[in-house]
């Protein structure tokens, strides 16, 4: 996906890479279209046929900023919630934290995203997301990594790097690593050749509401997310298996 989260994760390979949604890289996986992919965490914690590259994800600690249910509707009054078709992860966060809450509402997707200002309750992600929240609205925010955090004190880690197991990723591991590096360490450049709405948000958004490394604390959050899909029928799920 082409979106301005996953910048650092694709300079100087911006050109060998399909960018779809979360929910279309899922399928081609899945469908052998794709050797690996940058996808829903919760892709490979349901489908047992991939490793996980160590060390890189799309992850945060507290306000993502990006990902979000804005609502006109309180909490315990909403009775359906639409969201972004092309979510995974980010709409199954959702169904975890409102669940912990007691509330289970309906879900509907979302096919036309310029409808979502119409809506009293709808999940955005990534970059539509952030384009409402730039836009004028008279939605509250309820932001997913914050609420994670509120719940669990750990990072949310959206998307990994997945790989289908039946192939040798030896050396494209390497590359993405070095890749994820070089992002960072130009990250002032990305933040200066995009466009995308301030350059003071951009700095903020991609050097503080989201990180890019998958340590020991973002796989504790990957084992309490496991644990509370299955609490909540969202199961079964497999252990990850990392490679580094």
């Amino acid at each position: 996906m082409r979106a301005l989260n996953t910048a650092p994760l694709c300079r100087g390979i911006e050109n060998e890479l399909v960018f779809a949604t979360p929910a279309e890289l899922a399928r081609m996986l899945q469908e052998g279209q794709l050797d690996a992919a940058l996808v829903s965490v919760v892709e490979p914690l349901w489908h047992d046929d991939y490793d996980i590259l160590d060390g890189v994800a799309v992850a945060c600690l507290g306000e993502v900023k990006s990902v979000f249910l804005a609502h006109r509707q309180p909490l315990e009054q909403m009775q359906t919630v639409y969201y972004d078709a092309g979510s995974l992860t980010s709409v199954t966060l959702l169904r975890v934290l409102l669940a912990e809450r007691g509330l289970q509402p309906r879900f509907q997707p979302l096919e036309d995203l310029s409808a979502a200002p119409h809506l009293d309750n709808v999940l955005l992600i990534g970059d539509a997301a952030l384009d409402f929240l730039f836009a004028p609205h008279d939605h509250q925010i309820f932001d997913l990594g914050y609420a994670w955090y509120e719940l669990t004190r750990l990072p949310f880690v959206f998307a990994v790097w997945a790989m289908r197991r039946a192939v040798d990723h030896t050396a494209l591991r390497r590359v993405l690593r070095e890749t994820r590096d070089f992002g960072l360490e130009t990250l002032d450049f990305i933040v200066r050749e995009r466009t995308e709405y301030t350059p003071d948000f951009r700095r903020d958004y991609l050097g503080w509401h989201i990180h890019y490394h998958l340590g020991d604390d973002e796989k504790r959050g990957i084992e309490r997310f496991m644990q509370l899909l299955e609490k909540h029928g969202l199961g079964p799920v497999h252990p990850p298996r990392y490679v580094w």
